[in-house]
């Protein structure tokens, strides 16, 4: 997308003017002091001044950094060049990522007067966002809004995206945009010859140039939404494909409605266990369905059919430890990182804790030892420390491969038996609000969202549960219980110390008492 805004009285162009100030914010491992170098390269070769410089920022993703370029026509006489921008100084602003064109605009460098903002609209999250327990993801579409109205021109697209589909990355395709926007008075020809000047990479950074040339001049051009991927067929003995195929016509017996969620949520249910697990979850399913209401379109069972999937599809050692050892894992890195005709090495970090390795034992023996803060301590000594396991490697691959192959062994141990007594805990508490409120049934059933992750983060995750099942209790009753049980669910959802959850608990208990 590019739009210049229509000015009564423009100023002079850039490359009018007697200095030109251009700043990129880009975040770590996107190239940009290759984009700098590049960009004082260019200048010199035309016959400019330049100077560049650049401040690192604080690792809000893997280190935000400002560089900043000014150049000035041979015809200036010892022209004095800033240090660093300053705000309403900057001619050009090219943002790596949305939230740093959000971030540029906010320290007022990008003015309507005279700056070209030239922004990749992908994201890169920040810690920040990636904190947050629910969706943490700042708006992107504020961003946009506030950016039409602070430049002068705007360029937006997917730059990296552009990039990676040329084999390069992003610092290629903005500085392809750069050129495309006309903010420089330089031909497109002395740009090229910047990134031949560097010797690296250079037919994958000219594609990538060129894409981000063509966005900047052309625009992004609307993609056809990508065709739904059939499910592939089952595979593996006839015994067992001959129970999924049960499993499967059952599912096609339930309402249209309930489909739509049952289908991917039997799939999910299976591959974690057998199909023995799947018909488990369909019994479950139907017993929620055989309390709805087609009247109310199934809304009720339409939920459980997800979150019943996702509770009894729950993060023990065995699922980590299979996880990290399927095919497509190591595909996805591969493919992520560009190493298929490189050396990688695959580090895996595990801190499991004593109670991961009780919820490992038979059930009754856990019991007896998760019981014992005397053998509890003793499993933390033994097992809770930081291990870095080389996955790439055939001693770390297989010790993870047996652990994840212990599935057979799950049904056994301490951790299913308390994660199917939760279960059954959580469903009963919904279903005794049917008849007389079906929101309050649905609103308890959503609450399993709540619960997710590993380790400590599923502790927490229980805890909230445990605290919003309690304010549910207590607003059982009210009519707008179900308006309460959601504003506790996503107060919960806010932060990860959960003192938004308690601060709604607060205001509960100052009506319910």
């Amino acid at each position: 997308m590019t739009i210049e805004l229509p000015l009564a009285a423009r100023p002079a162009e850039p490359g009018q003017q007697s200095v030109i100030k251009l700043a990129v914010l880009a975040v770590g491992g996107q190239g940009g002091g290759v984009l700098t170098n590049w960009i004082e390269a260019l200048a010199r070769s035309q016959g400019y001044s330049a100077q560049a410089t650049s401040v690192a920022g604080v690792a809000q993703r893997t280190g935000a950094t400002i560089y900043y370029i000014e150049m000035a026509p041979g015809s200036v006489a010892q022209p004095v060049f800033s240090l660093a921008p300053a705000p309403g100084d900057v001619d050009v602003m090219i943002a790596a990522e949305m939230m740093e064109a959000g971030r540029a605009i906010l320290r007022g460098f990008v003015t309507p007067d005279r700056t070209t903002l030239i922004a990749s609209i992908h994201r890169a999250l920040a810690v920040s966002e990636k904190m947050v327990p629910g969706d943490g993801i700042a708006n992107a579409d504020e961003v946009r809004a506030a950016a039409e109205t602070a430049a002068r021109k705007l360029v937006m697209a997917d730059m990296d995206s552009a990039a990676v589909r040329a084999g390069s990355v992003i610092s290629a395709s903005l500085f392809g945009a750069l050129a495309g926007s006309g903010a420089l008075p330089f031909p497109r020809s002395a740009f090229e010859k910047a990134i031949r000047a560097s010797g690296k990479g250079v037919e994958a950074s000219l594609r990538a140039f060129a894409a981000g040339f063509d966005l900047a001049e052309q625009g992004e051009r609307p993609e056809a939404a990508p065709a739904m991927e059939a499910p592939a067929e089952p595979q593996g003995p006839g015994k067992t494909l001959r129970a999924w195929n049960a499993l499967a016509a059952r599912v096609s017996q339930l309402p249209a409605a309930v489909q739509e969620m049952a289908v991917p949520g039997l799939r999910k249910v299976a591959d974690f266990q057998d199909t023995a697990y799947g018909a488990e979850y369909l019994d479950r399913l139907q017993g929620v369905l055989d309390r709805d209401s087609a009247d109310l379109g199934y809304e009720l069972s339409r939920e459980a059919a997800k979150y019943i999937a996702n509770a009894m599809v729950y993060d023990d050692v065995i699922r980590v430890a299979d996880l990290k050892t399927r095919s497509s894992r190591f595909g996805r890195i591969e493919s992520q990182m560009g190493s298929q005709d490189k050396l990688m090495t695959l580090t895996d970090y595990l801190h499991p804790r004593a109670e991961e390795i009780a919820g490992l034992l038979p059930a009754r023996l856990g019991a007896r030892v998760e019981s014992s803060p005397k053998w509890m301590a003793r499993l933390d000594r033994l097992f809770n420390k930081g291990r870095r396991i080389r996955t790439d490697s055939l001693r770390g691959f297989l010790m993870l491969y047996l652990l994840g192959g212990l599935r057979g062994w799950r049904r056994r141990s301490l951790r299913h038996a308390q994660e199917q007594a939760h279960l059954d805990q959580w469903l009963d508490a919904a279903l005794g609000h049917l008849p007389q409120c079906y929101g309050m049934a649905i609103e308890v059933i959503r609450c399993r969202r709540l619960i997710k992750g590993y380790s400590d983060t599923h502790a927490r995750g229980h805890s909230k549960f445990d605290k919003v099942m309690q304010g549910a209790r207590m607003v059982a009753t009210r009519e707008d219980g179900p308006q309460w049980v959601a504003r506790l669910r996503e107060a919960a959802l806010q932060d990860e110390t959960g003192a938004a959850l308690d601060g709604a608990l607060k205001t509960i208990r100052s009506f319910a008492a």
